[in-house]
């Protein structure tokens, strides 16, 4: 009995996790973009809606996820490059007009997926090498989940690589500190930006193909739910720390599938109640910037 109940705890802690890290790869370009930019990019969650639609339809086209995976990439990181290019760049410090533009795309992604790919939820794609299960004493664990969390925890360790061992790592933490200073050494940070916008935009689109067996298939209200998962993260880790979305993802991830498995009623819950324990308590998340 007790080797069944460690079991089931073993297959939920991983399940939590490959959905945690799902979530991080969901909340990491937010998290980046508003930590440097101070932009509140509202259609971020459809940008991962974009990747997902695009990547699955290509794959099960061709055949080939790692096509999808590069339509889906490639599409978000364009579509987001035109937001911030063509909407945001003079609205810079203005958040009320950046919650207005980019809440109007929300709208405009939405209709637009409707349209083409109609009202009804699209079935995942996962590839033939992604397939099957492992034994986990009683239980069954899908590969496909742990090849998601390699994955996640690679984009991890190179966004940390890129934040705190590279000149352009060093200019984003400089410019989320004083963007005055930076400026006035002669550092042009409007490409910065544009590049962090990029990556952001294009880890969303990435997120949206490679998690969409767990997210539980596609649909319309995607967006909008990943733009949710994606500012919880953001609060409970702390705005512009990729080791706070990650930690902030795991939590979520975790507490939320060990609820689902204990007791469900509470499961819906929780990405609420960490949110609210967290604003309570560092109002600038487990490992933010105080403000």
């Amino acid at each position: 009995m007790n080797q069944v109940v460690m079991s089931q705890l073993a297959v939920s802690l991983l399940g939590g996790t490959s959905l945690g890290i799902v979530f991080f790869l969901i909340a990491a370009g937010l998290s980046l973009v508003m930590g440097l930019m101070g932009i509140v990019n509202l259609a971020h969650g459809h940008l991962v809606m974009l990747g997902a639609y695009l990547g699955v339809f290509v794959a099960k086209i061709t055949g080939s996820f790692s096509i999808g995976i590069l339509a889906g990439t490639g599409a978000a990181a364009l579509v987001g490059l035109g937001i911030e290019r063509g909407f945001l760049r003079g609205l810079y410090k203005k958040s009320l007009e950046q919650i207005l533009v980019t809440f109007g795309f929300v709208y405009i992604i939405t209709n637009v997926h409707q349209w083409v790919y109609g009202a009804k939820g699209k079935a995942p794609f996962v590839p033939a090498l992604w397939s099957g299960t492992i034994h986990i004493g009683e239980y069954m664990f899908p590969v496909h989940r742990l090849i998601i969390m390699g994955i996640g925890v690679a984009i991890y360790l190179s966004l940390w690589w890129l934040q705190d061992r590279t000149k352009f790592g060093a200019i984003v933490r400089a410019g989320m500190d004083d963007k005055e200073m930076v400026s006035g050494l002669g550092i042009n940070l409007t490409p910065i930006m544009v590049r962090a916008f990029l990556l952001g935009s294009a880890i969303a689109g990435f997120a949206g193909v490679a998690g969409s067996p767990l997210l539980g298939g596609l649909n319309i209200e995607l967006g909008m739910s990943m733009l949710m998962t994606a500012l919880a993260v953001c609060i409970v880790g702390g705005v512009g720390s990729i080791h706070g979305a990650m930690v902030g993802a795991l939590i979520i991830g975790i507490a939320t599938v060990i609820a689902t498995t204990y007791y469900q009623p509470i499961a819906m819950f929780i990405m609420y109640i960490a949110m609210t324990v967290v604003l309570m308590f560092r109002p600038w998340g487990l490992l933010g910037r105080k403000f």
